[in-house]
């Protein structure tokens, strides 16, 4: 007879992460809770009708546990003449993985197969098990060849000093330019199994030029529709950064190193008397940095992501709307 509370509370802590973690395998999560309910008074035969098993099964399963603890009731068979892979197995998987990069699982079922000798017929059984070794199948992000770490963090260094040291007569805003094309952008998202996804697109190429600032303190914006982003459209958005900010005694603004921001024109507006702007350059390669990014990118998500709209004109009127009254009234 198998008398309940056998468990150390460390080892019930470590048996109820196993069904709440929602990447455990079904029949872990089972064996799991069987020690559970055995370990709370309940018979094997009491615990084998609530979990629809055989109380030999739970017995087994018990005397696995008291051998091995949770790595016992991990085991499962893999299928074929297939075995097990020991721990010092797993940890050289998760070395290969990590320095391979493997695009598939049928390359991680070779390698397996190939130095370990153990065969995985059921994919489904191998992604669980590289789940279980706290592997996932992603896509890299792309990053620029020049970054440079230093530079970023000695430009995070800098904002948080200005950030801490900021008057309450000065402002600070994040500045770029965005490009929205009229045309639809087909995004995945959740939708009947049966439903065919298809979304309309439209003819021509046209896009709004928009060069924009945003104030993270407080929501404010300043968005610009121009012709061309350049020198001039540099100028216009600061001027009307100037006009949105009127108490300000001086405004410090944060944008990258395109070139037109760094255009004679621009430097000889700065130079101006009266002038209440400063401008601080983001690090190359790292639009991370700069706030707006995240703006656009919600922008597209809302208006242009599986959206087309009945004309080029209404298409234009509701970014610039989006841009300059949804986001500050947010």
């Amino acid at each position: 007879m198998i008398r309940g509370g056998l468990l150390s509370p460390r080892q019930r802590t470590e048996l109820i992460a196993l069904p709440r973690d929602g990447r455990t395998e079904q029949r872990l999560a089972r064996r799991a809770n069987a020690m559970l309910l055995l370990d709370d008074g309940w018979s094997c035969e009491e615990t084998a009708e609530a979990l629809y098993l055989d109380d030999d099964t739970v017995r087994t399963w018990r005397k696995t546990y008291d051998k091995d603890g949770v790595e016992g009731l991990r085991r499962f068979e893999a299928g074929g003449s297939s075995s097990l892979l020991t721990q010092a197995q797993e940890e050289e998987l998760v070395t290969y993985i990590s320095q391979a990069l493997p695009r598939s699982t049928r390359e991680v079922g070779v390698f397996i197969e190939q130095v370990f000798g153990v065969v995985y017929e059921s994919r489904s059984g191998l992604i669980a098990l590289l789940h279980r070794l706290g592997l996932e199948y992603r896509k890299p992000k792309m990053m620029g060849r020049g970054l440079d770490a230093r530079a970023q963090q000695a430009f995070i260094d800098a904002y948080d000093k200005l950030m801490n040291s900021l008057n309450v007569d000065e402002a600070v805003v994040f500045a770029d330019a965005v490009h929205p094309t009229y045309a639809a952008r087909a995004a995945g998202c959740w939708a009947p199994k049966t439903e065919h996804l298809v979304v309309a697109q439209t003819s021509g190429r046209q896009r709004l030029n928009i060069h924009g600032a945003l104030d993270l303190e407080t929501g404010k914006t300043a968005m610009i529709e121009v012709e061309s982003v350049d020198a001039a459209s540099t100028i216009k958005l600061l001027e009307t950064i100037e006009a949105k900010y009127p108490l300000s005694t001086l405004i410090h603004v944060f944008l990258d190193n395109a070139r037109y921001h760094h255009a004679a024109l621009v430097q000889e507006w700065l130079a101006q008397p009266d002038r209440r702007i400063k401008l601080h350059f983001i690090p190359a390669y790292s639009p991370h940095l700069n706030p707006i990014e995240r703006l656009w990118g919600l922008m597209h998500k809302h208006l242009t992501h599986n959206k087309c709209w009945r004309d080029y004109s209404t298409f234009a009127q509701t970014i610039l709307w989006f841009l300059r009254d949804k986001v500050p009234r947010c």
